[in-house]
């Protein structure tokens, strides 16, 4: 039996939560570099937490500037089984106000300046995303939202923009023809290395604003943006702490094969692979290369 241990990515709001126990910041090394924080190793409700500013403590760090691999691995060095993305976005959708809630289930990538795999020359894998977010855990997010009485979309499609600018009009408008429910600019590539790590990964998109596109309200602009957030950082800390109190403390296996992504990622033989690159991969991969 694996005990579960939920790690939780976002804002400051989310590891000032009222209730959380043996709360410590630890430094995780990465062979990756450095990650974005330290990790804050707590306890909510019997639970295991381990929280990471995914912008730094203060948000430092740009969206494109953040060392997705190094959060990852330390987040995995940290015994994570389950991790929590929590994320500000904006809306594509008229029936997705500010203040909303998706749960997502689908992203579309178009970012272009990250490194987006653990895995290269001398130790090459292919993990499927066709499904990138765990199913027990989305389930978990949605029933916690709807027991605090938080407007909660469950499904949707969330594109990820490079950023650190908003999208122009005619970009909001194109992402609103292909389907998409929600825009931001962090979860990708953090939902496949996620994967690759075989970390069960769910979203928690957070809308606060309209994106360009809705002609009836402003333009994006940032103080706007955050009045919303902190009304949203108060709405997921009761979700969080409700979804803690009904998660189970033993990892139960994923239906779709989170946890098990690489048995049948790895294409490259033993006898070519790298042993720096092997190295590397003691934490991600170690449960079949070590």
């Amino acid at each position: 039996m694996t005990e579960t241990v939920l790690g939780i990515i976002g804002g400051s709001g989310f590891y000032d939560m009222p209730g959380i126990a043996n709360a410590h910041w630890r430094g995780i090394e990465s062979p990756w570099g450095k990650p974005s924080d330290e990790i804050l190793f707590a306890e909510l409700d019997g639970l295991p937490l381990r929280f990471l500013p995914r912008h730094g403590r203060g948000h430092k760090v740009p969206p494109s500037g953040i060392n997705y691999r190094a959060n990852i691995d330390a987040l995995k060095r940290a015994g994570v089984t389950d991790l929590l993305s929590i994320s500000a976005c904006g809306s594509l959708k008229e029936e997705l106000p500010p203040g909303h809630f998706v749960v997502v289930d689908q992203f579309i990538d178009r970012t272009f300046a990250r490194e987006k795999s653990f895995f290269g020359a001398g130790c090459v894998a292919h993990v499927s995303v066709a499904d990138p977010i765990s199913p027990l855990l989305a389930d978990a997010l949605e029933q916690a939202a709807k027991a605090e009485d938080i407007p909660v979309s469950r499904g949707g499609t969330y594109l990820v923009m490079e950023g650190p600018q908003f999208s122009t009009r005619a970009e909001s408008e194109l992402y609103r023809s292909w389907g998409c429910s929600v825009i931001g600019m962090t979860n990708m590539p953090e939902a496949k290395l996620a994967r690759e790590a075989e970390i069960c990964y769910a979203t928690l998109a957070m809308v606060t604003d309209y994106d360009c596109w809705h002609h009836d309200h402003d333009d994006v602009d940032v103080a706007s943006v955050i009045a919303v957030m902190r009304s949203n950082t108060e709405k997921a800390q009761r979700l969080i702490s409700n979804l803690v109190t009904h998660f189970p403390k033993v990892h139960p296996p994923c239906p779709i094969g989170s946890d098990r992504a690489l048995d049948v990622a790895i294409i490259t033989q033993p006898e070519a692979r790298d042993p720096a690159l092997l190295a590397k991969l003691d934490a991600v991969a170690g449960r079949l290369l070590g």
